[in-house]
């Protein structure tokens, strides 16, 4: 299991920060975990095609982390250099097909692929649903930041990686994130300046200390939060801790 970090910012548009989105990849299966403004020109810049993307989950539907769907479904329609053939599945939580319509009232044909090239999942917002995504088993829980945010865990071949997507502390991602290999957590707030529905150092450690992950990544940083406290987070957690930069790629 391969992960490239594609944009480890915000909505804070940024020079040295893409809005959020990650690759993860198993031998030539693909999955886009939320396609922020600018994530799909990170792609190509590592190499990959927009043919290449199998399967895309998006954790909420904010700006900053699903912007690039439009240029996406525009491209497939408009057939101008991407000339995609293989069915791809979108996967979100309850509420996406109201949103998916109400762009196509917006845009028209042109946000809407060719028929039979997209499908779309709404996953309940219960804890734990499982189902699988191509080659990777997979579970949700609802996390606390929108009405539809949803945490991911994937598992093959015995690795297991969670993806937070944006999240207040609350039991469902340390729950979800029991004893993986690898945790991708929020880390929006600094011990200066926070909000609420998201994540400091002290809910970080307060998270990593319960689930015994083994490596911890942090990411989707503002600048106020770029340089966390590491310590403080090491008081509960003997594991490795990466803090995230664009284009980092990391194998599990």
């Amino acid at each position: 299991m391969k992960l490239t970090i594609l944009g480890s910012g915000t909505g804070w548009i940024r020079v040295e920060r893409n809005a959020p989105g990650y690759l993860v990849q198993v031998e030539n299966f693909y999955l886009l975990l939320d396609c922020g403004p600018g994530v799909l020109k990170q792609l190509l810049k590592k190499g990959y095609q927009l043919e290449d993307i199998s399967a895309i989950f998006i954790s909420h539907f904010h700006p900053d982390h699903l912007s690039d769907l439009i240029p996406l479904f525009f491209a497939t329609r408009y057939n101008l250099g991407y000339h995609r053939r293989e069915p791809f599945t979108l996967y979100a939580g309850k509420g996406f097909l109201t949103f998916y319509q109400k762009l196509k009232e917006a845009f028209g044909i042109w946000v809407s692929p060719p028929e039979g090239l997209l499908k779309i999942e709404e996953l309940p917002l219960i804890e734990n649903y499982s189902f699988y995504i191509g080659p990777f088993k997979a579970q949700t829980s609802p996390v606390k930041h929108n009405p539809e945010s949803l945490a991911l865990r994937l598992e093959h071949q015995g690795k297991t990686l969670v993806y937070s997507g944006d999240t207040g502390f609350c039991e469902q991602i340390v729950k979800l994130s029991k004893k993986v290999d690898l945790l991708i957590l929020e880390c929006s707030n600094s011990e200066n300046f926070s909000v609420n529905h998201h994540l400091g150092p002290q809910e970080i450690a307060s998270i990593v200390e319960k689930t015994q992950v083994k490596t911890l990544v942090l990411s989707h940083f503002y600048p106020h939060s770029e340089n966390p406290n590491i310590e403080l987070i090491k008081k509960s957690f003997k594991g490795e801790i990466i803090l995230a930069e664009d284009l980092m790629e990391i194998n599990l």
